[in-house]
């Protein structure tokens, strides 16, 4: 099972929610391609939420501009 870290790229404040770059977060999935949108991108926002307490997705960044993904393993 392939792990990927999730990397934030820029700054963002929307919806009273503040991504910072480089907060990053690392998933193990069943899957070989990006988590970022396979399934909804749903392991990124549980993710996210685990890690930082902050909704990924309601702060309109769960796409590659906002984000990047490196597989590790």
């Amino acid at each position: 099972m392939p792990l990927f870290r999730i990397t934030t790229k820029q700054r963002s404040n929307c919806n009273g929610i503040r991504i910072e770059p480089g907060m990053s977060v690392q998933i193990v999935s069943n899957s070989f391609s990006d988590p970022i949108h396979t399934n909804g991108g749903q392991l990124v926002i549980d993710a996210f939420m685990r890690m930082y307490g902050i909704d990924i997705k309601k702060a309109g960044c769960l796409n590659s501009v906002y984000l990047s993904c490196e597989r590790n393993g």
